[in-house]
């Protein structure tokens, strides 16, 4: 396959995904089914917190899961609702970074083969400042309310191993719901 016809590939891939993903997203909202999942775990505060962690990965199902997670952590234990959500969203977070892991990078380092400043721009994303800097913002974008997609693709730059990912999955995670607990407990 010639460089431009697997480029082209890699796009129609991509968005072939992501139209998916909006697709489900916007049935799950529109039937209301992730708010019925989302409340029927009232009572089973730890396995709401689980399920809602599983959604908090998503750019798609994050608002609501917040929004759970925070009205658990407001009559529950922050440190309990951040475990238990934290376990669901390596998960979820597990899952995207099946399908996202090299993928990303692989098809950014595609597009730029094409470009002029792509020698320069290569010899970059190879530097290990590079890397640690794209694991370091990765791990930021995972601690934060904003969707994980992007922060586990700036983990495939960094080119980490499962174990790793793991491990740093559930600490960003868990570190993201304490402050969401936290600040729900403040309002």
């Amino acid at each position: 396959m010639s460089a431009p016809s697997r480029t082209n590939s890699f796009l129609l891939h991509d968005v072939l995904v992501i139209v998916m993903s909006v697709s489900v997203a916007a049935i799950l909202v529109q039937t209301e089914v992730l708010a019925n999942i989302l409340a029927s775990t009232q009572g089973l505060e730890f396995l709401g917190s689980f399920i809602a962690g599983l959604f908090f990965t998503s750019v798609f199902t994050t608002a609501p899961a917040i929004v759970t997670l925070g009205e658990i952590a407001e009559v529950n234990s922050i440190l309990l609702v951040a475990l238990f959500g934290a376990v669901g969203a390596v998960i979820g977070d597990l899952v995207i970074f099946r399908f996202v892991r090299d993928r990303f990078a692989e098809h950014v380092l595609e597009l730029l083969r094409h470009r002029h400043l792509a020698k320069r721009v290569g010899m970059l994303l190879k530097l290990k400042l590079f890397r640690w800097l794209s694991f370091f913002v990765g791990g930021l974008i995972i601690a934060s309310p904003f969707p994980d997609e992007l922060g586990i693709s700036l983990f495939g730059f960094s080119k980490i191993k499962m174990s790793w990912f793991i491990l740093l999955s559930f600490s960003f995670n868990f570190i993201g719901i304490v402050l969401i607990g936290l600040v729900a407990q403040a309002v």
